[in-house]
C-alpha cells in the first residue's frame, strides 16, 4: 500500500518549499512575494493568505492536501462545533446497505444553502442553516482554493470504534466539475483511496491503495475524476482514542425545473397580493 504525507514512500508527493497556489488557478509570485504585473487580472481576494499544497496523484486519482489552521485555530473551530452542531437522530441517523438498514458507525449532520437536499445511501437529508463556523471554515476554504460551496456533510467519530465503508462521492446532485473539500478536525485517522478494479478477490487490475492520515486542521482537495474511479474510506482504528470531525464541503446542484417552478408560484402569489392591495 503506498503511504503518502506521513511516513512511507512519497512519491508524486510535492513537498519542497514552493507553494502550489490553488489546484485550478496558478499564480506567479515575484521573489518578495508581490504579484507580476500580468496577473493583475486575477481576483486577488481568493488568494489572500495561500497555503502550502501537497500534489497527491495516482491512475485517476488528482487530490490536494494543505495545513489550513493552525494547532490553535483547529482547537477553537473543533470547540466551537461541539457546541453548535446538532446531529442526526432517528431513522436519519440510519443508512440502507443492499436493501438492510444499519445504524451509522458515527454522528452525522447536514447543513448548506436554504432548502437544498442531498440523497445517499437510500436516505434523504435537508441542510440545516449555515452556523457562524461553519460559514467561518467554509469561506476559508473558499479564499484557498477558488471554489464556491453550498452544502456540507459532517461525521463526527468518537473514537476510533467508529468508521465509515468504502463508497464513492458520486450522487447524482453532486456537480461533477466541483472538487469536494475535506477538512478535518480532532484525531488523525488513517484515510484509504481504493481503485474500482482493483477491489475484492475478482479485481481485474494489481493497484496499490493510496494511504493517507489525515490531521488536525488540514484540509484535503478530491478534484474530479477521483471519485469516479476510486473508493475511499475511514476504517476502524482501535489505538485512536480521541474524536474527529470532518467535515467534506459540496457543491450541489440547483434542480433547474424547480427553481423555476418556485420562481413563478412566487410571481403568481406577488401578483395576487398587488392586485388584493389594489382593490383594497
Amino acid at each position: 500500500m503506498e503511504r503518502f504525507l506521513h511516513g512511507g514512500p512519497k512519491k508524486r508527493l510535492s513537498t519542497n518549499n514552493t507553494l502550489r497556489r490553488s489546484p485550478r488557478k496558478n499564480m506567479k509570485l515575484e521573489m518578495d512575494g508581490k504579484i507580476n504585473a500580468e496577473d493583475e487580472d486575477v481576483s486577488l481576494g481568493e488568494f489572500l493568505d495561500p497555503v502550502p499544497w501537497q500534489k497527491i496523484e495516482a491512475e485517476g486519482l488528482d487530490c490536494d492536501y494543505a495545513l489550513l489552521f493552525s494547532k490553535e485555530e483547529a482547537d477553537a473551530l473543533f470547540k466551537q462545533l461541539e457546541e453548535e452542531v446538532v446531529y442526526s437522530t432517528g431513522e436519519e441517523a440510519k443508512v440502507q446497505v443492499f436493501g438492510k438498514v444499519y445504524n451509522i458507525p458515527r454522528k452525522q449532520a447536514t447543513y448548506g444553502d436554504a432548502g437544498l437536499t442531498y440523497t445517499y445511501s437510500g436516505v434523504k437529508r435537508s441542510a440545516c442553516t449555515w452556523t457562524p463556523t461553519l460559514e467561518y471554515i467554509r469561506d476559508a476554504v473558499t479564499k484557498v482554493t477558488a471554489q464556491t460551496y453550498n452544502f456540507v456533510l459532517i461525521n463526527r467519530y468518537r473514537d476510533g470504534q467508529d468508521h465509515m465503508g468504502e463508497h464513492r462521492d458520486d450522487e447524482k446532485e453532486l456537480d461533477p466539475s466541483s472538487p469536494i473539500a475535506s477538512v478535518s478536525l480532532g484525531a488523525a485517522r488513517d484515510f484509504i483511496f481504493r481503485h474500482r478494479d482493483a477491489r475484492g478477490k475478482q479485481s481485474s487490475q494489481q493497484i496499490e491503495p493510496v494511504k493517507l492520515e489525515l490531521a488536525h486542521g488540514s484540509l484535503l482537495l478530491m478534484n474530479p475524476p477521483t471519485n469516479t474511479f476510486w473508493y475511499h474510506s475511514l476504517p476502524v482504528r482501535k489505538k485512536v482514542l480521541m474524536p474527529r470531525i470532518n467535515l467534506t464541503f459540496r457543491r450541489i446542484l440547483l434542480d433547474s425545473k424547480k427553481v423555476k417552478k418556485k420562481a413563478k408560484r412566487r410571481r403568481l402569489l406577488l401578483t395576487g397580493l398587488l392586485i388584493k392591495r389594489a382593490l383594497v
